[in-house]
C-alpha cells in the first residue's frame, strides 16, 4: 500500500485527529472528472498524517508509466458574482457564462486522447446581480441558486467557497448546494456553522481522476471579508488559510500527480494594490503567503487559481512575479470579464522538474448592438455566434423568466436625474456629499417609523456600496438593484455624542483629498476601499482636511439641529448596513489601520464594539418600500444636496 502513498491506510471508521477519510463521490455528469474522491475530517486539528479508506474501496491510483505525459487544461473564472447574463434594454444582453461555455465545450471536443479539460470556479459566485433575488432571504423564499444550477449544466467540475457565498447566511447557501450544485464545493478553513457542516455540505479537499491523471484540489476562503459574527450563526468562523494548506497539502499531494489550490484569498499579502481596489486593499493572508507555504511542502506541480481581489494576472503569458516557490499564481479578474486558461504538460513521477505550463486569459465580450459593423469597436463586442445559444436557451433563459416579473416591475418614477445619475454618483461618492446617498439614508430614517423598535435618529451607508445612479423616467426593480447590489441588512446601534464625533473624525481621514485627486491615478469608477461613509440629514458637519489625512477631522458638527459639542453624553440610534457593522473588513472600521491608500498607518475606529440590534430587515428592500410609498424620486422626496457635508471642493 505504501507504493500508492505513504499517507494512505486501509481501515474502516471515521477519521480521527490528524486523519482524513477518502470518500468516493459522484462527479458532475456534465463535467470531465472520471472518478471523484472527497477528503473528510478535521483539517484544523493539526498536520494530516494519514488518509484512511475502507478495504476494497477504490483509490486514486496512477495508471501512468514513469515519464508518460498528459496535458491538463484548466479553464477557470472567479468572482462571477452571478453575472451569468447581463441584461440591457438598449445594448442587448451580454451572455457571459454562455460565452465561457462555448469555449470550454469547444476545447473539450478538440481535446486529444491524452488531454483533459476541466472547468473551475474560483469562488464568489453570488452577490452582485439581480439573479441573487432567486436565492431569497429564507428557506421559504428560496427559488433556485442560479449560479450553482447553471454551473452544473455548464459542466463546472469543482468550486471553492468565496466570502460572498455567505452573504445571505449558511442556511441559504446550504439550500443552494443541496438543490443545485452537482459538483463539489471546497473550503479547508471554514468551520462552525450551525446550518452547514464540513464533510457533509462541503469538503476541505478532493482528488479527481481523469485521463489517467490524479488531480488534487484544496479550497481556501479569505479570513478577512467573510461575514462571520452574525447572531443567526454565531459560531461560523474562518481560520488561517496558510495553516490549513500546511496541514492538508502534503497528504493531498501524496496521492496526486498535480495539485490545484483554489484560493479565494486575494492576490498579494497583507495589503496589496489589486484589480478590485483602485488603492491598496487589506487582504490578510493572501496568495503570496499561501504559495510561499505550499511550495516547499511537495515537489509535485502546484497551481494556485485565485480570486477575491479581482486581479487580472498573466494577460501576456506567465509573469515571473507570479511564480512563488515554484507555485504558479493566476486569476481572471471578475464579473465574467475573462475566462482563464492554464495548459500543463505533466510527466508522471517527475515532480516539478519536467512540467510545462502556458497561461492565457480569454476576454469575454460585452454586447452593444448600437455599434455599427464598420465601427472599429465592432469586432471586440459580443455578437450572435460568440456564445452557446443552446445553453443560454436551455439553462439561463428559464432563470431570467423566473426573474422577469421581479426585474421589470416598476417601483416608482425618477423625476430629475441631474444629481443622481450614474455619472454624478461616481463623481461624488468618494469626494463630497452625494445626492443618491442622501436619498437612501433619509429614506431609511423615514422607513424606521415602521421598525419594531421604533424610529432611528441617523442612517449611514458606505460609498463603495453605491454602484450606480438612476435615470429619469420609470424606475424598475432592477435599476434600483444596480444602485445597491450588495446583500446588507439593517443593524441599529446606540451611540453617544462622543462616539459619533469619533466616527466622523475617523471618516474625515478617509475622504479623497484634493491633492490625491490632482496627483494620483485613482480611478473614481473603481473601488476606493477606505470605508468612506455618507449620513442622513440628522448629521451636518464640515471636513477640515488639515495638512494630511492624519490631521483631517470633522468640525462644526450638528446632530438633529443642535451642536454636537452640547450633546456628547446623549444617546442616539444609528442604523448601519451589515458590511460596516461587521467592521468593514478590508475597508477597516475594525481598529486596524485605514487602508485604501490612506498614508500614515492611521488606526480606524472599531465599530464592531457597538451594541447592535439586528433588525433582520434588508437595507435595499426598505429603500424600495420607501420608493413604492412615495411613488417618485425627486428633490421633494430627498434626492438633494443640502450641505450636510461641507468640503473645500464641494
Amino acid at each position: 500500500m505504501s507504493a500508492i502513498s505513504p499517507f494512505l491506510t486501509f481501515r474502516s471508521g471515521a477519521a480521527a485527529q490528524g486523519e482524513l477519510q477518502m470518500a468516493p463521490a459522484t462527479p458532475n455528469p456534465n463535467g470531465a472528472f472520471e472518478r471523484l474522491f472527497l477528503l473528510k475530517g478535521d483539517p484544523f486539528s493539526g498536520p494530516i498524517s494519514t488518509i484512511i479508506t475502507d478495504e476494497g474501496n477504490p483509490v486514486p491510483e496512477s495508471s501512468l508509466q514513469a515519464g508518460e505525459r498528459r496535458v491538463l487544461r484548466l479553464m477557470h473564472f472567479n468572482d462571477l458574482h452571478n453575472h451569468l447574463t447581463d441584461t440591457h434594454g438598449k445594448k442587448g444582453d451580454t451572455h457571459r457564462l454562455s460565452q465561457m461555455v462555448k469555449k470550454v465545450r469547444e476545447a473539450r471536443t478538440a481535446a486529444a486522447d491524452n488531454e483533459a479539460v476541466l472547468f473551475i470556479s474560483g469562488g464568489d459566485d453570488h452577490t452582485g446581480s439581480v439573479f441573487d433575488e432567486l436565492l431569497g432571504w429564507s428557506p421559504e423564499g428560496f427559488v433556485a441558486d442560479p449560479a450553482y444550477r447553471s454551473y452544473s449544466a455548464a459542466g463546472v467540475d469543482i468550486a471553492v467557497l468565496g466570502n460572498h457565498e455567505f452573504d445571505r447566511g449558511c442556511e441559504i447557501l446550504k439550500a443552494g448546494i443541496d438543490a443545485d450544485a452537482k459538483f463539489p464545493v471546497l473550503s479547508a478553513n471554514v468551520r462552525g456553522s450551525k446550518f452547514m457542516a464540513m464533510n457533509e455540505d462541503y469538503a476541505c479537499a478532493a482528488i479527481a481522476e481523469v485521463k489517467g491523471m490524479r488531480i488534487g484540489f484544496i479550497g481556501l476562503t479569505t479570513a478577512v471579508d467573510t461575514r462571520v459574527g452574525q447572531p443567526s450563526d454565531p459560531d461560523l468562523a474562518v481560520t488561517s488559510p496558510v495553516e490549513a494548506v500546511r496541514n492538508v497539502l502534503p497528504a493531498v499531494a501524496s496521492i496526486s500527480d498535480v495539485v490545484v489550490i483554489l484560493s479565494h484569498c486575494g492576490y498579494g499579502s497583507g495589503s496589496h494594490m489589486s484589480g478590485k481596489a483602485a488603492t491598496n486593499r487589506m487582504i490578510g493572508e493572501g496568495d503570496f503567503d499561501i504559495a510561499a507555504a505550499a511550495g516547499p511542502l511537495t515537489d509535485k506541480p502546484i497551481v494556485l487559481i485565485g480570486g477575491h481581489s479581482h486581479t487580472r494576472l498573466n494577460l501576456e503569458g506567465i509573469d515571473p512575479d507570479n511564480v512563488i516557490e515554484g507555485v504558479l499564481l493566476t486569476q481572471a479578474e471578475a464579473n465574467g470579464s475573462h475566462l482563464g486558461e492554464i495548459a500543463m504538460s505533466i510527466a508522471a513521477d517527475t515532480g516539478r522538474k519536467a512540467w510545462f505550463s502556458s497561461v492565457s486569459l480569454h476576454p469575454v465580450k460585452s454586447r452593444d448592438d448600437r455599434v455599427a459593423a464598420d465601427d472599429p469597436k465592432y469586432a471586440d463586442l459580443e455578437h450572435d455566434g460568440d456564445f452557446d445559444a443552446n445553453f443560454e436557451a436551455e439553462h439561463i433563459a428559464p432563470l431570467l423568466a423566473a426573474l422577469d416579473e421581479k426585474l421589470s416591475e416598476v417601483i416608482g418614477t425618477v423625476e430629475e436625474d441631474k444629481l443622481i445619475s450614474t455619472e454624478r454618483t461616481i463623481a461624488d461618492r468618494y469626494i463630497r456629499e452625494c445626492a443618491i446617498a442622501n436619498f437612501m439614508n433619509d429614506a431609511l430614517v423615514e422607513r424606521s417609523s415602521t421598525f419594531a423598535n421604533g424610529r432611528i435618529d441617523i442612517a449611514m451607508f458606505n460609498a463603495t456600496g453605491l454602484s450606480a445612479g438612476v435615470s429619469e423616467g420609470p424606475l424598475s426593480f432592477k435599476q434600483w438593484f444596480d444602485v445597491m447590489p450588495y446583500a446588507d441588512n439593517v443593524h441599529v446601534a446606540t451611540m453617544t455624542g462622543a462616539e459619533i464625533q469619533d466616527m466622523l473624525d475617523n471618516n474625515a481621514k478617509r475622504i479623497l483629498r484634493p491633492e490625491e485627486l490632482a496627483d494620483s491615478d485613482i480611478k473614481l469608477e473603481s473601488f476606493v476601499s477606505r470605508g468612506f461613509l455618507h449620513f442622513s440629514k440628522g448629521i451636518r458637519y464640515r471636513t477640515e482636511y488639515g495638512s494630511s489625512a492624519a490631521e483631517a477631522r470633522a468640525v462644526d458638527v450638528e446632530v438633529k439641529g443642535r451642536p454636537l459639542a452640547e450633546q456628547m453624553d446623549e444617546s442616539f440610534t444609528v442604523a448601519f448596513n451589515t458590511y460596516i457593522s461587521l467592521g468593514g473588513f478590508g475597508e477597516a472600521w475594525n481598529g486596524k489601520p485605514i487602508g485604501g491608500g490612506v498614508a500614515g498607518d492611521i488606526p480606524s475606529m472599531d465599530l464592531r464594539k457597538l451594541d447592535y440590534l439586528h433588525t433582520g430587515l434588508v437595507y435595499r428592500n426598505e429603500i424600495i418600500a420607501f420608493i413604492r410609498d412615495s411613488g417618485v424620486i425627486s428633490p421633494e422626496t430627498g434626492a438633494v444636496l443640502d450641505g450636510r457635508l461641507q468640503t473645500a471642493n464641494a
